[in-house]
C-alpha cells in the first residue's frame, strides 16, 4: 500500500509514518492517538502536538511544540512507568518565555484506546494565560494554574488515530473547533461477504456506501456533517488483495471544498484520492484562523 501522508509527525507535517504501512508493526500502531492545535505565542503561530499512546507499560503522553516552519521548539514525553504519578508539571522554554504544562490524570477514565474520555485535564500556560486546556476538568485546571483564559484558544485542526477491529471500526470524530463530538463508526466485511461493501455511520446515521468495493477500493466522497461539507477519502487496497494484516486509510477534513482545494495547487494530482506530500502542507497553510477546519486520518487495522 502506497504512504497516504497526513498532517502529523514529531516536527510537523510528514509523510505517513512507517507503522502505517507495516503489518509487523500494527499491535504497537494501535495504541496511538495524536492531535494537533493551532496557537499564536507572542503574535507568533505555532503548533501543538499531543499524543496519547498505550502500551504493556501503561499510558503515556508527549507534547511537543513546532513553529510555523515546522521546527521543534521543545517537547516533554511523560512515560507510562512515570504515568502512575497522574498529575505534575513541567516547564519548557520557546520563544524568549516559559511554557508551563500542567496535567492532571488521576481520575481519568479511559476505554479501550490510550487517550481519556473525562476526569482529567491538560494544559498549557504560557506567561499566565491558558493557552491551551484539554479535558473535563477546567476548573480544576485554572484553579492549580491561576491563569486567565488566553485572548486567542489554540484551535483543534487534525488528529491521527489507529483503530482496530474484525469488521467493525469505532471512534469519536470532531469536525470543527468546538464543534460537536460525534460517534462514527465504519464498517466493512472482506472475509464472509461476496461483495464487500464500505458503509460509514455517523451517530447511527449512514452517511456514506460504497458497493463493488473491490472495483472502488480508493477514492472519495463528500457528505454533510454539522451542516458543513467533509470530504472522506478511503484506501482499502489491503483490505481486500495485501497481506492479512495490512491497514486501510481513511481521511476525513473540512476546510473547502475538494475543488476549491486542488484547484490551489498548480500541479493537482491526477487522481483525487492520489495525495502527495503538499496536500498535507497545502492544508496547513491554508488553515487560517479564519477558516479553520479539520482534517482526521484514521488507520484501521483488522484483527486476525
Amino acid at each position: 500500500m502506497r504512504d497516504f501522508p497526513s498532517c502529523f509527525g514529531e516536527n510537523g507535517v510528514q509523510v505517513a509514518d512507517s507503522s502505517s504501512s507495516n503489518a509487523n508493526n500494527n499491535k504497537n500502531a494501535q495504541n496511538l492517538v495524536t492531535c494537533i492545535y493551532q496557537s499564536q505565542i507572542r503574535g507568533r503561530s505555532c503548533l501543538i502536538t499531543v499524543t496519547w499512546s498505550k502500551n504493556l507499560m501503561g499510558q503515556g503522553l508527549t507534547i511537543g511544540i513546532d513553529d510555523a516552519s515546522k521546527n521543534c521548539l521543545c517537547k516533554v514525553e511523560i512515560k507510562p512507568w512515570l504515568f502512575s504519578k497522574r498529575k505534575g508539571s513541567k516547564s519548557l522554554e520557546a520563544y524568549s518565555c516559559k511554557f508551563d504544562i500542567y496535567w492532571d490524570l488521576s481520575s481519568a477514565k479511559f476505554v479501550s484506546g490510550p487517550e481519556p474520555y473525562e476526569g482529567f485535564y491538560v494544559c498549557i500556560v504560557v506567561e499566565k494565560q491558558m493557552v491551551l486546556l484539554l479535558g473535563d476538568m477546567r476548573k480544576e485546571a485554572f484553579k492549580k494554574t491561576n491563569a486567565v483564559p488566553a485572548r486567542s484558544n489554540s484551535a483543534f485542526i487534525a488528529k491521527r488515530e489507529h483503530v482496530f477491529g474484525k469488521k467493525t471500526f469505532v471512534t469519536k470524530a470532531q469536525f470543527s473547533d468546538n464543534g460537536p463530538v460525534h460517534d462514527l463508526v465504519i464498517d466493512c466485511d472482506t472475509i464472509t461477504a461476496h461483495e464487500p461493501c464500505l458503509i460509514i455511520r455517523v451517530d447511527g446515521k449512514t452517511v456514506m456506501q460504497v458497493k463493488r468495493l473491490r472495483w472502488k477500493f480508493r477514492g472519495n466522497l463528500t457528505i454533510l456533517v454539522d451542516g458543513m461539507q467533509v470530504e472522506v477519502l478511503w484506501d482499502v487496497y489491503n483490505w481486500l488483495y495485501g497481506p492479512s494484516l495490512g491497514n486501510a486509510v481513511f481521511m476525513f477534513k473540512t476546510c473547502f471544498s475538494a475543488e476549491k482545494f486542488w484547484s490551489s495547487s498548480q500541479n493537482p494530482p491526477a487522481d483525487s484520492h492520489t495525495i502527495s506530500w503538499s496536500f498535507s502542507q497545502r492544508f496547513l497553510e491554508s488553515n487560517k484562523p479564519q477558516n479553520l477546519g479539520v482534517a482526521m486520518v484514521l488507520y484501521a487495522w483488522k484483527n486476525e
